[in-house]
């Protein structure tokens, strides 16, 4: 099913106004595997059926964007949202960071779901961002018996066919651009694949300014963002140790996500997915699009969003909150 725009926004009301308290907001230490994990679970209210978000990446911190996902996505009001740190992101230990892999993210995955689901007695909908949508596909199978319904955000199939789509797009908007310094650094990134932090790195720094990676925001504001985010959450040190971790993630999974190609052993999850792209995303080109479309079941959706990019949960807030409550409500 090819759902738009339109009938997403009609389908889920404009949230109301953020109210800051919580009845439920507490941090739970995991133990996976040898490494420590933490999951927040935050909610207005007891009793909530629970949502797992799953990150982009790699080696993304999440607890420090908990506030932005509650001021732009307010899904606390409807449901019990578990904000899950992953294996080596935060502050975690070095050694954790060593134990990171695209196997590990995967069986690390289905082990919380299962403690969320032993926790609130409920099975979640799981809303997966890029990468994390991609670890959130690859783990339903084994894990269905604690998944209600997946939601994923721009999620990353082809990472060859991605890389290429969005050289493009650089290529494309850098010549000729009114900001000679864009068209020097594009020049300099060179073609894919990226198996390092810097041209990686620099091509995230590049697509921020062009606008595809959140609406009407350049990558500068999205880095002081960030920054300030980490030391809100983490202190200084904490920060420090987040930003080291992130970097150390990178330089360990690129390589190994270079090859990546779900549609070479398409995972067909026997639990309903729910796929929502931006069209100003050109890490997820209309080709790749077209190729998922054709892998929906009777239960699965599908929809594109004029204008939005990469992180388009935060340029649609009321599409995904309204996706995942018709995940809810139908699976």
């Amino acid at each position: 099913m090819v759902m738009t725009h339109a009938s997403l926004s009609h389908a889920f009301p404009a949230k109301a106004p953020l109210d800051r308290r919580q009845a439920v907001d507490k941090t739970i230490e995991l133990e996976i595997d040898g490494t420590r994990q933490r999951l927040r679970l935050c909610a207005n209210r007891p009793g909530l059926p629970p949502v797992l978000i799953v990150q982009a990446g790699p080696g993304f911190p999440l607890l420090n964007e908990v506030k932005k996902y509650r001021q732009r996505l307010d899904l606390e009001e409807n449901f019990l949202v578990a904000y899950w740190e992953q294996r080596g992101c935060g502050p975690a230990a070095s050694r954790d960071v060593q134990a990171v892999s695209r196997a590990t993210q995967v069986n690390d995955l289905g082990v919380v779901l299962r403690r969320l689901a032993a926790h609130t007695g409920q099975k979640a909908v799981v809303l997966g961002i890029s990468l994390g949508a991609t670890v959130a596909l690859q783990a339903a199978a084994p894990a269905a018996d604690s998944i209600k319904a997946l939601v994923l955000v721009s999620v990353d199939t082809d990472l060859a066919a991605g890389d290429a789509s969005a050289q493009a797009f650089l290529q494309a908007h850098c010549v000729g651009h009114e900001n000679r310094k864009i068209a020097r650094l594009n020049a300099k990134l060179g073609a894919p694949p990226y198996l390092s932090v810097a041209p990686f790195q620099l091509r995230a720094r590049l697509l921020g300014d062009l606008g595809a990676v959140e609406k009407g925001r350049r990558f500068g504001a999205l880095l002081r963002e960030l920054l300030a985010s980490l030391v809100r959450t983490y202190g200084w040190l904490g920060a420090a140790r987040t930003l080291r971790n992130m970097n150390a993630i990178q330089e360990k999974m690129l390589p190994q996500l270079a090859s990546l190609n779900l549609f070479a052993n398409w995972p067909a999850p026997p639990v309903p997915v729910h796929y929502i792209f931006g069209k100003n995303d050109p890490l997820c080109p209309e080709t790749l699009v077209r190729k998922i479309a054709d892998t929906l079941t009777r239960e699965d959706s599908l929809t594109s969003i004029p204008g939005a990019g990469h992180m388009l949960h935060f340029d649609e807030p009321v599409a995904i909150r309204a996706l995942i409550a018709q995940a809810h409500s139908r699976a």
